[in-house]
């Protein structure tokens, strides 16, 4: 019974093709495995991304700054997208779309004067890159090819106060996204795949992950993850001339939006 994300379900999936019986189930804050719209930590981790945002509008207020927020997010900018959306956060950068750091920082400034508290916010997932520029990694790869992401939101900082003027606070989530208790909906859906998975197994199944699909409980050829990606829907959910999440209707829409 493999937990995880695309990394550890891949190799599950490799394991299934070799004849070991697997049932999987898709947990990442990611939020980004390909075949199911759910996986187990992604609602924790905005949870807690959108009250750390909610508590650092005290010092970004009263020290009248820009706040730069980094959160995690390799491929897939969900966390920061959704953490903005339900913040109230002036702007978004995901990993989907590069970002020109000269418009990013005249937005900021705008959304700052435009403060009667004189201050701006924006979410950045490790991910994400400037035009023409690359990801920020360091460190030696992991046995998945994979370095370690983090301190873009720093590149940005350093950036947006050279243009601006405007003194920057900047503060990396980090593992604090996903620390601690699980909040209510993980739990429901932690239980259900566990009762589920357990149900496959018992039935004699395999080959097969967990999932939701559209708001309802399934399961699936765990090979589903290989034939694909699973990343923001930009055209849909984001707005890539002004840097922010772009929700214009939800009539259909499942609960997350895809």
């Amino acid at each position: 019974m493999p937990i995880g994300g695309d990394d550890t379900l891949s190799y599950a999936e490799r394991l299934n093709r070799e004849g070991v019986p697997i049932v999987a189930i898709p947990k990442t804050m990611d939020n980004d495995v390909f075949g199911t719209d759910y996986c187990i930590g992604f609602s924790t981790a905005v949870t807690r991304s959108v009250n750390f945002i909610h508590n650092l509008r005290t010092s970004a207020g009263s020290h009248e700054r820009i706040a730069v927020v980094e959160l995690f997010g390799r491929n897939s900018g969900e966390t920061s997208l959704i953490s903005a959306y339900l913040a109230g956060v002036d702007r978004a950068l995901i990993s989907e779309v590069p970002f020109d750091i000269e418009r990013l920082s005249a937005l900021l400034q705008e959304d700052k004067q435009g403060n009667r508290s004189n201050y701006a916010m924006v979410t950045i997932s490790e991910g994400a890159s400037m035009v023409g520029g690359q990801i920020v990694e360091y460190g030696q790869e992991d046995a998945y090819g994979h370095k370690k992401l983090g301190g873009i939101g720093v590149v940005v900082s350093e950036a947006v106060k050279k243009l601006t003027g405007s003194h920057i606070i900047y503060q990396q989530l980090s593992y604090l996204m996903r620390s601690g208790a699980p909040d209510s909906l993980d739990l429901m859906v932690a239980y259900n795949y566990a009762n589920m998975t357990m149900d496959l197994i018992g039935d004699g199944m395999s080959g097969r992950m967990v999932a939701m699909q559209g708001g309802t409980y399934r399961h699936i050829p765990i090979s589903t993850i290989m034939q694909g990606e699973k990343r923001v829907d930009v055209a849909e959910l984001y707005d890539t001339a002004e840097y922010r999440p772009k929700v214009r209707h939800v009539l259909g829409k499942p609960m997350f939006l895809y």
